[in-house]
């Protein structure tokens, strides 16, 4: 449900000048086997190892990553986490936060 609601926002997200992609601890090629049933147009990192997810402290007990969302600068800096990344509106949840916190556009 979420990169189909990031699918469905692509133009408007996509007019922020910005790159954005999902996570996700599957194999690379359970993830590609995803993005293309799903016809998604951005990337899905495979974190198999869960050595990313580890560090940005997303990875829960049972070895899930939780849904969060990580606006990050241009300078690397973390700019807002969101823990209540509801899948449904993540892609206009995402454009709205980005316009909040001044992201440049296109």
């Amino acid at each position: 449900m979420q990169c189909k609601a990031l699918r469905d926002s692509a133009r408007e997200i996509e007019s922020f000048d910005v790159a954005y992609f999902m996570a996700s601890v599957d194999t690379l090629e359970d993830n590609t086997a995803f993005a293309e049933e799903h016809a998604a147009g951005f990337p899905i990192l495979a974190d198999p190892e869960k050595e990313m997810t580890s560090e940005y402290g997303v990875l829960m007990g049972a070895g899930f990553a939780n849904r969060w969302t990580y606006y990050i600068g241009s300078d690397g800096t973390i700019l807002k986490i969101d823990k209540e990344t509801k899948p449904a509106t993540a892609g206009k949840d995402l454009t709205r936060t980005m316009e909040e916190l001044g992201f440049p556009k296109v």
